[in-house]
């Protein structure tokens, strides 16, 4: 049909305050070039000042919009039904005092919880008894077996979050990484329901 156009709706798309957001930027549109360029270039709502950081557009509502102007055109939609703006503000400048300061308190943080899971489970006990049965002598400070120890806690955390500084080891997602995917689609999913009666109000007042 030269009138069917499908819309897809993204999931989440970065914005800038007072920038003219059009419906090529919230969804992909397949269908006759004039048309879908047309529709592409509709202007759905203008970022201001006063939105948050969060804006849900909604496609109802947008193809209420497009329907305005094309009356013709018959849209079926294919995907999410909402697309989330995160508005993106200028960020100055890295406060190196503060980063030094945070890192500081996550570093010594991070080395007590360690210091305090070994001594719950009575690790220096267990290097003593492993020492004594390898080597057959009893030590106080195990080094034989705290340093190897120590070394391979800190590569075993390297591999476990498949990152040293920016260099992945492989494609596969480590644990932090999944569980982080999973609360970002929980927080889209909670953005949806409590920031969809806002965005309906936004369009219908543009």
């Amino acid at each position: 049909m030269e009138n069917l156009v499908y819309i897809r709706m993204r999931h989440r798309v970065q914005v800038r305050p007072d920038q003219l957001v059009k419906v090529s930027d919230i969804a992909k549109i397949i269908g006759p070039d004039k048309v879908a360029r047309g529709i592409g270039q509709m202007i759905i709502l203008r970022v201001t000042k006063e939105d948050n950081n969060i804006i849900v557009a909604d496609l109802i509502q947008m193809i209420e919009e497009i329907r305005i102007e094309y009356p013709n055109v018959e849209i079926q939609s294919v995907g999410p039904s909402q697309t989330i703006m995160e508005v993106i503000l200028s960020r100055g400048k890295v406060s190196w005092p503060l980063f030094i300061l945070v890192w500081l308190l996550l570093f010594i943080g991070a080395a007590i919880t360690i210091m305090n899971f070994h001594v719950d489970v009575s690790m220096l006990e267990v290097h003593q008894k492993l020492f004594k049965i390898i080597t057959g002598r009893e030590d106080s400070k195990p080094l034989l077996i705290q340093i190897p120890y120590s070394l391979g806690l800190g590569l075993g955390m390297i591999l476990f979050f498949n990152h040293f500084f920016r260099k992945r080891f492989n494609e596969e997602p480590s644990p932090l990484e999944v569980e982080m995917f999973n609360y970002q689609q929980d927080l889209d999913r909670y953005v949806i329901m409590t920031e969809n009666k806002e965005s309906i109000r936004r369009l219908d007042d543009r």
